[in-house]
């Protein structure tokens, strides 16, 4: 067992205490041992994950959950920082959003893992979860939900069918437009919105008295969302 690598669980997730000392080569090599021991634990159970002990780069936090992925069964649904309170309502939402779509064959939704960027436009006929950032100019088109593991600050379009019964979360909510249904969203801030890495709260934008609305995702909130 090494020490270098402790995994340790929250509600709805664990949490993964990294040496900050061994060299990123080594500790990578850790984290493949370790969950390749605790796969038969862990089974196919989706979870987010916390990392802590040591700053990592995009790359480096892509390695880690590459060697996840590739010695265990085990399903890392999003990667969330220091405030838990607000982690936990975000991984709520995508369990509700997880069970809403294995109750129906007909709703199934799908998963982007990547950034899009330079005017790229991903568009689908299911719900969809985005694990990475939607950069300025690029867009993110769904006829039904919109789940970003990230950053929304370029364009997002939910309810392609008309519908107003959807709706769009993310991380981190600063998107240039946002229409769900026939209704757009119409933001009273002027200027540029995008930051780098902001300080993360949950958003989630929905449709209500015929206005698309955001509010930051809380426990209350998801009990009476109308969606």
């Amino acid at each position: 067992m090494k020490n270098s690598v402790i995994i340790k669980s929250f509600q709805n997730g664990i949490v993964l205490h990294l040496d900050p000392e061994l060299s990123f080569e080594d500790l990578l090599r850790d984290v493949e041992d370790k969950f390749r021991e605790s796969s038969t634990f862990f089974k196919d159970a989706k979870m987010a994950l916390s990392i802590k002990g040591r700053i990592l780069s995009e790359k480096e936090e892509q390695q880690i959950l590459d060697a996840i992925a590739d010695n265990s069964r085990l399903r890392i649904i999003c990667l969330v920082g220091e405030d838990e309170e607000a982690n936990q309502h975000f991984v709520k939402a995508l369990q509700q959003t997880d069970s809403e779509r294995n109750d129906s064959a007909s709703s199934d939704g799908q998963f982007y893992r990547g950034t899009l960027k330079n005017g790229e436009v991903l568009e689908t006929e299911s719900s969809i979860v985005i694990l990475g950032d939607i950069y300025p100019g690029s867009a993110i088109i769904s006829a039904k939900d919109i789940i970003v593991l990230g950053g929304l600050f370029g364009e997002a379009y939910a309810g392609g069918n008309g519908s107003p019964g959807h709706y769009v979360a993310a991380l981190e909510m600063s998107p240039e437009k946002l229409k769900i249904g026939d209704f757009k969203y119409h933001s009273k801030e002027k200027g540029p919105k995008w930051s780098i890495r902001a300080k993360v709260q949950p958003k989630i934008a929905y449709v209500k008295d015929e206005k698309v609305i955001i509010d930051a995702i809380t426990k209350e909130l998801l009990s009476e969302l109308p969606v």
